[in-house]
């Protein structure tokens, strides 16, 4: 099983950059290039709240489950 980071699309559905993202929610271009390329480990939660904050979003429309079986 694996969580799958949809921060990409949801970014795309809202027309919003990396950069303006970077500046709403006071994250590094560099953590949020990671978050949206799915290369991280882990999340704190006010990271996620800002993100879902500054995008309108719910925590499911950045995350989803993926069952490997």
């Amino acid at each position: 099983m694996s969580i799958i980071l949809r921060l990409d699309r949801v970014m795309a559905d809202r027309k919003i950059s990396l950069n303006e993202l970077s500046e709403r929610v006071g994250v590094s271009n560099v953590n949020l290039s990671k978050l949206k390329t799915g290369k991280v480990s882990a999340i704190r939660f006010s990271t996620l709240n800002a993100i879902c904050k500054a995008l309108h979003c719910q925590p499911g429309d950045i995350l989803e489950f993926s069952d490997d079986e």
